[in-house]
């Protein structure tokens, strides 16, 4: 996914294992929070999204920020632990829901609701696992191949043409395989319209993509930083 005059950063240093705990936090949270689905008057259409629409945008900005400074190979393996955290607290999430309950437990029927492998956890789950694998490495790819074919300029460029495929990828398959009228072929009662699946993907992308522009500055400051203070970014001095 490099060529020789392509500039990455080792992993070897403080900073991207910060970045690795901070992209599988923020996707375990996300994913929680996505058991709500939400309803936002826009005044000209209602725009129908899950819960993880607060934090998760970030996962994309910190898989981007990886990407450019450490290459396809960091980004992957930062995704790939997210993924398994994801799986593990899906299991945990299971057992305590398995686990008979004490008398008198209020909470029971709310831990099989949200996190039991029958129940809105599951799907979540399944999506979340296939769109965050699919979307995380188109993101990465897309930066990782633009940066070895015009270098370090246009840092911009590479972020939000990352951002936009990615989040089509992630947000579309996430949406078909837990909420849409799809999920009827797979037996389950869909939680969305096909309508609302179009207002869900359309209107999820354009909020996601503008998430990253506003941020824009603050993802140039880290990777600037970091390109800085990484010994093995070309002697820790970011290129022209």
């Amino acid at each position: 996914m490099s060529t020789p005059e392509t500039p990455f950063a080792q992993v070897g240093s403080r900073f991207y294992p910060t970045l690795l705990a901070l992209l599988a936090a923020f996707y375990l949270i996300s994913n929680i929070a996505a058991t709500k689905t939400m309803a936002f008057d826009l005044g000209f259409t209602e725009w129908v999204v899950d819960g993880g629409v607060f934090l998760f945008p970030l996962t994309y900005l910190i898989g981007g920020v990886i990407a450019e400074v450490y290459g396809f190979r960091a980004a992957f393996r930062a995704v790939l632990v997210g993924f398994s955290v994801m799986v593990i607290g899906a299991v945990v999430f299971g057992l305590v829901t398995a686990s008979p309950a004490t008398e008198g437990a209020w909470n029971q029927e709310a831990f099989e609701i949200l996190f039991g492998w029958d129940g809105v956890y599951l799907r979540i789950l399944v999506a979340s696992l296939l769109a965050f694998l699919a979307g995380q490495l188109v993101n990465a790819v897309v930066i990782v191949r633009i940066k070895a074919r015009f270098g370090e300029r246009n840092l911009w460029a590479r972020l939000m043409s990352s951002t936009v495929f990615g989040q089509i990828v992630d947000t579309f398959l996430f949406g078909l395989v837990a909420f849409s009228a799809f999920t009827v072929f797979l037996g389950l009662e869909p939680m969305m319209s096909w309508g609302e699946f179009g207002n869900y993907l359309v209107l999820g992308v354009i909020y996601k993509c503008l998430i990253e522009w506003v941020l824009l500055p603050v993802t140039y400051a880290v990777v600037g930083a970091l390109k800085r203070r990484e010994p093995s970014y070309l002697g820790g001095r970011p290129s022209r």
